[in-house]
């Protein structure tokens, strides 16, 4: 079948690794089903694995690719969660600790079938195109769970969401817009900072610039380059939801006389459990929201899109159509 997949890693030059090709058709363990992949969603994930993070190389060949809509075998139209657990594991599928995610230990999305447990399988409402459901299991899961699981934030909080551009930023900002919160955001780039207006943020400011309020929580998906700031944004007793680190996971400064002083809450948020995902999409089929998408691009042309994601060229999700 037609795959996109890793073949080596490079921390240089990650896309030296990316392979658009064949590989052989999935076996279908019991209990699992196979979806014919309509829509798959890029993450930074998927250019992480390129470079040897969270993927072993005795795995390589590596299918890529955390999230998709398609048909299972019953022709049903559905999405797919990306995290696979331990069979004996129940509850909250994010605190299994043998948990992975698909493209890390079973092979990923980014082709014209992929097999997983049919607890994964979440049914699609006929309001999201598959390219919009695609977008929903990493990026859109990620910050539906950081605002109103792990933030816990209600209607009239005040919300600041670090990197405005980012899938997860973008998806925070929508999110939090539609549930009453005032949105503020940053990003170092103008044209990003005008979208964040007209997709929900009730102001925008540059990186690292004094805001006029303090703030409740932060939703901090960039790490070193904006930690400081986001602990200095924050009320007293407020909190900071980290769900990545995409400019680099240590901060010069931790700022830790400031958290303890002021009591502040460092809360870490990882995906989402699948009952969060049906919530997120029954949300977005009850409101009409739809998901940002960046571009869509034929599978096919799968390398464009991640030399956009390395470049930081993207405002939304980029997707991967069959």
């Amino acid at each position: 079948m037609f795959a996109v997949y890793a073949e080596k890693f490079s921390t240089e030059d990650p896309l030296s690794g990316l392979v658009i090709g064949e590989r052989p058709d999935p076996v279908v363990p019991d209990g699992w089903a196979r979806v014919t992949v309509k829509a798959a969603s890029l993450n930074h994930h998927d250019l992480w694995s390129l470079r040897g993070v969270g993927l072993r190389e005795e795995a390589l060949p590596m299918i890529l690719g955390c999230d998709a809509a398609g048909y299972d075998e019953d022709g049903n139209e559905v999405v797919v969660h990306a995290i696979i657990n331990d069979p004996l594991w129940s509850g909250d599928e994010t605190l299994d600790p043998k948990r992975s995610i698909l493209s890390e230990r079973y092979q990923g999305t980014f082709a014209d079938t992929v097999v997983v447990p049919r607890r994964n399988l979440i049914p699609k409402p006929a309001s999201l195109s598959f390219a919009e459901a695609a977008t929903l299991p990493t990026a859109w899961l990620t910050a539906y769970r950081m605002l109103f699981t792990q933030g816990d934030l209600k209607a009239g909080d005040t919300v600041l969401v670090q990197g405005a551009g980012g899938g997860v930023a973008t998806a925070c900002i929508t999110l939090a817009r539609a549930a009453g919160l005032k949105v503020l955001a940053t990003s170092r780039d103008e044209d990003k900072r005008a979208r964040a207006l007209e997709i929900g943020a009730h102001e925008v400011f540059e990186s690292s610039a004094r805001l006029p309020v303090k703030v409740d929580a932060v939703m901090e998906t960039v790490g070193r380059a904006t930690w400081t700031h986001s602990i200095r944004a924050l009320r007293p007793g407020g909190k900071v939801v980290i769900s990545g680190t995409t400019s680099g996971p240590n901060p010069d400064d931790a700022e830790l006389t400031r958290i303890f002083f002021l009591q502040l809450s460092v809360i870490g948020s990882t995906m989402g459990s699948s009952s969060e995902l049906a919530s997120l999409i029954s949300l977005l089929d009850a409101t009409g929201i739809k998901p940002l998408i960046d571009r869509e691009l034929p599978m096919e042309q799968a390398r464009e899109g991640f030399a956009a994601i390395a470049a930081g060229d993207v405002f939304g999700k980029i997707v991967l159509t069959r």
